[in-house]
């Protein structure tokens, strides 16, 4: 992996663009609204989640799940190893994220492949400059931001900075276990809020776009499921429910968030939750903790960032707090502040 450090939110964080032959990365992103104003009505979440889709096929990134809300948004993203993109496959996605040209934007799909054609040093620069955008997670959270910071300027005669901050980011382990906790955490956005009890009936995220049918939202679901791709859409849904609600979940449903003194409470008494119960609470360690998976995962990023950092302090994985069976989950960065909400 290629890493860059740079300074994210109080501390330094990697950003990680997956060389050939290397196993891919996953990442939970989130990003919040300037003061955390409720801007979002639904034609902007509809033009968000559209946007979401559109430059992670630019960027050729895969889009597990994601969550949209009236003030920020999450998205869980699975960056493949970097492969090189051929120009076809280069003006495919250009066309994708430019369709009609603009006052910015002038070259058009036959002049590129004219100048592509032709080569030389001109088509080179092009070529790098189009391909410096994929394969990196900033460079997606970056062009959806901007992008949709200048519609949604233009469209409500407004100027000036939208969100609150950089983006926040968690490195996950890319294994369908850790993957599939997160991303039921994600989906289960509008259930914490009270919105609805079931985040099938929030259109605004990735699971409930897959029980409406979209092929790719519903890939992404599949691939966080033992057997899911192998066994389809309904087989990876019926595992995925389970992870949302709970064995049993078809007849029983969690229809209530837990609040924060309710789970120190079930804690001080000794006891222990339901994943699906815990997962209806804010969970700090899945957006603040930098890296989540195995104790041997979360281990090699700590190495790396001592590495970085150039720091000999010796530091271990944290285990996040026993209030349930977490699986094989660790986190890279223990909060001193409360870690639930």
């Amino acid at each position: 992996m290629n890493f860059n450090l740079d300074w994210v939110g109080g501390m330094r964080r990697a950003r990680i663009k997956v060389d050939a032959g290397e196993a891919a990365a996953a990442y939970h992103c989130m990003s919040r609204t300037v003061n955390g104003e409720r801007l979002f009505d639904d034609l902007a979440k509809e033009v968000l989640r559209k946007q979401i889709w559109t430059i992670a096929d630019y960027c050729g990134v895969e889009v597990v799940t994601y969550a949209i809300m009236d003030n920020h948004f999450h998205v869980l993203l699975r960056v493949p190893q970097w492969e090189p993109v051929g120009d076809e496959e280069l003006l495919r996605r250009y066309e994708r994220l430019y369709p009609k040209p603009t006052r910015f934007q002038t070259a058009r799909i036959e002049v590129l492949r004219a100048k592509l054609v032709a080569g030389g040093d001109d088509a080179e620069v092009w070529r790098a400059q189009q391909c410096a955008l994929m394969g990196d997670v900033s460079m997606f959270m970056k062009l959806l931001k901007q992008r949709f910071t200048k519609w949604f300027n233009r469209s409500h005669d407004r100027f000036g900075t939208l969100w609150a901050e950089r983006f926040k980011s968690v490195l996950v382990e890319p294994k369908s276990g850790v993957m599939k906790t997160m991303a039921a955490y994600i989906d289960l956005n509008a259930v914490r809020a009270g919105v609805v009890e079931d985040p099938k009936d929030y259109r605004f995220c990735g699971y409930a776009e897959a029980v409406a049918g979209n092929d790719v939202a519903q890939r992404g679901i599949m691939g966080l499921i033992e057997g899911g791709k192998s066994g389809g859409w309904v087989w990876a849904q019926s595992g995925y429910r389970e992870t949302l609600f709970g064995a049993g979940s078809k007849v029983k449903r969690q229809k209530e968030s837990l609040t924060r003194e309710q789970l120190v409470e079930v804690v001080r008494m000794g006891g222990k939750l339901p994943l699906a119960a815990v997962l209806r609470c804010r969970i700090r360690y899945f957006s603040d903790g930098v890296a989540l998976g195995s104790q041997a995962f979360v281990q090699s990023q700590l190495n790396c960032y001592r590495r970085g950092l150039k720091s000999k302090k010796p530091a271990v994985p944290k285990s996040l707090p026993d209030v349930t069976d977490w699986g094989d989950i660790t986190t890279l960065r223990s909060l001193r502040r409360q870690g639930f909400g």
